[in-house]
């Protein structure tokens, strides 16, 4: 049995309302956000980045830390790195200062892993996420039946035990870069 969840307030909603963990697996080497464009173009152009666009999602996530609750996600990656899965790690550096502990995996090394984004939060309540041929988010599929929410703790944890230390993975990525 499963619902969509449209993006907006009722998606919001999920990341306010968990009470102990919320886990991300992204696997997409690209995600387009009318928010960030503006932040990846001067990324790319090696300008100083506007972060103002992400100030509520890093006050969302310090609220959330600092009431004991926790934000963390694993990111599949292709290598070598798209341009924006490097936007990805200078942003990562935000979230994790704010409470978020984002790690990589290598995407040769995620296999009997799944190939879509899903969030998992407080273990027991599985939205997978949705995406068009444009990489642009279409909501998230609420998944309440328990033999799959199961499957994606365990993915989860495999994901995680495989998992490189976003500081790692950034100093080894720019190491291969330059």
């Amino acid at each position: 049995m499963s619902r969509t969840i449209e993006p907006g307030p009722e998606f919001g909603q999920l990341f306010r309302s968990f009470e102990h963990t919320a886990f991300r697996l992204e696997t997409r080497d690209l995600y387009k956000s009318a928010n960030e464009a503006r932040a990846l173009d001067q990324f790319a152009a090696g300008e100083p980045v506007d972060m103002g666009w992400f100030q509520n999602w890093l006050s969302m996530i310090r609220e959330a830390t600092a009431a004991g609750r926790r934000f963390s996600r694993v990111r599949v990656v292709s290598t070598p790195l798209t341009g924006y899965s490097r936007f990805g790690i200078f942003c990562s550096e935000h979230t994790n200062q704010a409470g978020e502990d984002i790690r990589y995996v290598k995407r040769e090394d995620a296999s009997g892993l799944p190939d879509y984004d899903y969030w998992l939060f407080d273990s027991s309540k599985l939205v997978r996420m949705h995406f068009d041929d444009d990489e642009d988010f279409l909501g998230g599929e609420l998944i309440e039946d328990s033999a799959e929410i199961v499957k994606h703790n365990y993915w989860r944890d495999a994901a995680w035990h495989r998992a490189i230390r976003r500081d790692d993975f950034a100093t080894e990525a720019n190491d291969r870069h330059h």
